[in-house]
């Protein structure tokens, strides 16, 4: 099954915490198609690290930091289902 709407507003979703990887959901997606996510993935997430949060607070900092481990582990998931079915992204 082909990606539905924009691949980006999907990473965005994920690192919002609407949306999660699993590998049972990943098997209905072409390889083409997880290559996609791997790259929104990865401008999601340096667009997140481009955000300036003030070091006094706590709460922003802790947000921003949980967005971006919810992406990170989106990847590693994704990473790790393509390694195993030997699917080069």
């Amino acid at each position: 099954m082909a990606l539905s709407g924009n691949p980006k507003k999907l990473a965005q979703d994920i690192a919002g915490g609407y949306f999660s990887i699993t590998p049972p959901m990943m098997r209905q997606y072409t390889p083409a198609d997880l290559k996609t996510i791997v790259v929104n993935l990865g401008i999601v997430a340096r667009d997140i690290r481009q955000e300036q949060v003030p070091q006094d607070d706590a709460l922003a900092i802790k947000q921003k930091n949980t967005r971006l481990s919810r992406l990170n582990q989106a990847e590693i998931v994704i990473r790790a289902h393509c390694k195993k079915l030997r699917i080069p992204i």
